[in-house]
C-alpha cells in the first residue's frame, strides 16, 4: 500500500470515516443473489444477461449469472438485478 493511502487509511480511522469514501473504494452490498447495489463505480465495461463488468478504482467488478439486468444507473452508484452466481474484483 502507498504511503498515501495507508495516511488516509489512517486519517479515516482517527476520524471514524468511512474508508471507501477517503480511499475512493467501491462498495457493494449484496441482497441474497438477487439484487446488488455498488456504490463508487468509474462506468460499466460490459453488459449482457450473463454477465455485467463494472470499472471501479484499480480494477474491475466482474458479475455473473442468469437474467442480469441493470435497473438503475447514476453517475457513483449502480443497481443490478437478476440471478448472480459468482462476484469477482479482478485487479
Amino acid at each position: 500500500m502507498s504511503f498515501k493511502k495507508k495516511f488516509r487509511s489512517s486519517l479515516a480511522d482517527v476520524f471514524e470515516l468511512p474508508k471507501e469514501i477517503l480511499l475512493d473504494l467501491p462498495r457493494v452490498t449484496l441482497v441474497g443473489n438477487v439484487q446488488m447495489y455498488i456504490q463508487n463505480h468509474k462506468g460499466v465495461v460490459e453488459y449482457t444477461d450473463k454477465v455485467i463488468r463494472i470499472s471501479i478504482s484499480g480494477g474491475e467488478l466482474v458479475i455473473q449469472g442468469e437474467g442480469l439486468t441493470i435497473k438503475n444507473i447514476y453517475s457513483e452508484e449502480i443497481f443490478v438485478d437478476g440471478l448472480i452466481y459468482h462476484l469477482e474484483y479482478a485487479v
